[in-house]
């Protein structure tokens, strides 16, 4: 990849059963995803090939609730060791909004991929974000959101 993409690689004190269940079912990819202090109100899910996604993250700021809408489709999926799925920003009904009108600078639609590797008790984790900019505020948020993953994991 380049430096428009994140790429995070984890090793994980869990299964690559529990790991796989943190990406592809919702009530528990709701325990882990976005920034510390985010919560995930919504998360539809149809981890099918073509499926859709559609994920309301919420945050409190200094001026109330904030929400953000991330929608799309899972285009890859072999069980337990690789997820390939698009996002992108969208307003509550699912209509993609651009990023560049909130001040962000990404494209419209981005690509996350997750790779997992059995490690016989533990798995390694990959995690690539096409399209954020390595070192940008995406990344921040997505290593947040893997320390809460790895925070959930250890129980």
């Amino acid at each position: 990849m380049s430096e428009n993409s994140v790429v995070i690689e984890r090793t994980l004190d869990a299964s690559i059963d529990m790991v796989w269940s943190m990406w592809t079912e919702a009530a528990n990819f709701q325990k882990w995803y976005g920034p510390m202090g985010a919560t995930i109100p919504v998360a539809e899910m149809d981890v099918t090939v073509g499926g859709k996604r559609k994920i309301c993250m919420e945050m409190q700021t200094p001026n109330g609730l904030m929400q953000m809408w991330m929608v799309g489709e899972y285009k890859e999926i072999t069980p337990k060791t690789r997820l390939v799925y698009t996002e992108a920003m969208a307003d509550a009904d699912g209509n993609i909004m651009s990023p560049a009108a909130m001040g962000m600078d990404q494209p419209d639609i981005t690509d996350v991929i997750v790779e997992l590797e059995d490690l016989g008790g533990s798995t390694k984790m990959t995690m690539t974000h096409a399209g954020i900019p390595a070192g940008s505020p995406g990344e921040m948020g997505w290593n947040m959101a893997l320390d809460k993953m790895a925070g959930v994991l250890a129980g």
